[in-house]
C-alpha cells in the first residue's frame, strides 16, 4: 500500500470541498414539503379561523402547501411544547396569541421556554376589544361605569372567555388603571356562552373580542362604551376609544403571531416572513380580517415580532400576578 503524503492529500482536500459544495448546492430549498402551523385552540373558533385563512393565502404562494393542526390541551401548553420540540428546519411553526406572553406565570411547571425555545417570524395582526354592558345598566359611558362600579364595590359582574385568556387579562388591565375597581369575575367556556347572560342582564359587563360584540352593539340589543384599539373601529364609529372616553394610556389586544422553533435558520424565518407580509396586504385576506375585527400588520419582522413580545410579557406578567390569576 503506497504511503500517503502531505502532497497526496491536497487533490483529497480539493475533491472533498467539491463534493462538499455541490452537496450545499443541492441541498433542497425550503419549503420542499409541507409546512404545519400548530394552532394551540379548538378548530372552528377565531385563532384556528384566521390561522386557516393565513394558511390557506400561503398555500397560494409557497410551492408547497400550508397546513394547520389543531393541538389542544393545558390551555395553549400542549401545542406549543410541540412546536418547542420539533425540528427547527421550518415545517413545524405555531400559531398563538396573547396566551403566548403569559405561560410563566400561569404555569409553573412547563417543559419549554416561551422565550428562549421560540424565534418569533411575524406579527400578523392585533384584535380590539369592545367593552359591552347590558340595556339595562343605567352608565351611558365609560365614566359613569366606572362611578358605578366605585360607588358599589363587588355588586357586579363582568364576564371572560376563561380564567387567563385574553378578555380576562383585558378586563381586569381595565379595573385596575381605572382605580382598582372590584367587579366579580365570570369566567365562561368561550365567548360564546357568555354572550346570552349579557343580554338578559346576569351579567352587567363583557370587554370582548371586538368581532364577537360589533353585531349586537349595531343591533342595539348591548351597549357599547369603548373600543381598546387607539383608533375607534369603522364597524362602530360613535364608540369611543378608551382614552377618549376618559381612561388615558389603556390599550389592550389579543394578537396573533408566527413562531418556530429556537435556532431555525435565519433565511427560512425571514422567507417565511417575507411571505406573511405580502398575503397580509392581499386585499382578500384583508376583508376577511376586517370581518373578524383582526388588524393586519404587513409590516412585521423577525425583529419587531421578537420586541412586540416581550413587551406584551412586560405588561400582562405582573398583571397575572398582581390579580393573582389562576387556571383549573
Amino acid at each position: 500500500m503506497p504511503a500517503i503524503t502531505r502532497r497526496s492529500l491536497v487533490p483529497l482536500a480539493a475533491g472533498l470541498g467539491t463534493a462538499a459544495s455541490a452537496a450545499t448546492a443541492a441541498a433542497p430549498a425550503w419549503p420542499n414539503q409541507a409546512v404545519r402551523f400548530i394552532c394551540p385552540f379548538a378548530a372552528g373558533g377565531p385563532t384556528d379561523v384566521a390561522a386557516r385563512l393565513v394558511a390557506e393565502s400561503l398555500t397560494g404562494l409557497l410551492p408547497q402547501r400550508v397546513l394547520v393542526e389543531n393541538r389542544t390541551g393545558s390551555g395553549v401548553v400542549v401545542g406549543t411544547e410541540a412546536v418547542a420540540k420539533s425540528p427547527a428546519d421550518g415545517y413545524t411553526i405555531l400559531y398563538s396569541t396573547i396566551a403566548h406572553a403569559v405561560l410563566r406565570p400561569l404555569f409553573s411547571n412547563l417543559n419549554f421556554d416561551p422565550v428562549a425555545d421560540f424565534q418569533p417570524v411575524a406579527l400578523v395582526g392585533v384584535v380590539p376589544m369592545l367593552l359591552m354592558v347590558n340595556n339595562a345598566v343605567p352608565a351611558r359611558d365609560l365614566q359613569q361605569l366606572i362611578a358605578m362600579f366605585r360607588d358599589k364595590p363587588n355588586q357586579y359582574t363582568y364576564g371572560s372567555s376563561g380564567a387567563g385568556g385574553a378578555v380576562h387579562l383585558a378586563t381586569e388591565l381595565f379595573l385596575q388603571q381605572a382605580g382598582k375597581l372590584k367587579v366579580n369575575h365570570i369566567p365562561y367556556r368561550g365567548s360564546a356562552p357568555a354572550m346570552p347572560d349579557l343580554l338578559n342582564g346576569n351579567l352587567t359587563m363583557f370587554l370582548n373580542v371586538a368581532s364577537d360584540g360589533i353585531a349586537s352593539v349595531q343591533r342595539g340589543t348591548t351597549r357599547g362604551l369603548a373600543v381598546s384599539s387607539t383608533e375607534r373601529l369603522p364597524q362602530l364609529p360613535d364608540v369611543p376609544t378608551f382614552a377618549e372616553a376618559g381612561l388615558p394610556g389603556y390599550e389592550a389586544y389579543t394578537w396573533h403571531t408566527l413562531f418556530a422553533p429556537a435556532n431555525t435558520p435565519p433565511e427560512i424565518v425571514n422567507q417565511l416572513n417575507e411571505a406573511v407580509n405580502k398575503v397580509t396586504r392581499q386585499p382578500a385576506l384583508l376583508q376577511r380580517f376586517r370581518d373578524l375585527s383582526i388588524q393586519a400588520r404587513s409590516d412585521s419582522t423577525p425583529a419587531s415580532a421578537t420586541a412586540w413580545l416581550q413587551a406584551e410579557m412586560s405588561k400582562w406578567e405582573p398583571l397575572v400576578r398582581a390579580a393573582n390569576i389562576t387556571v383549573q
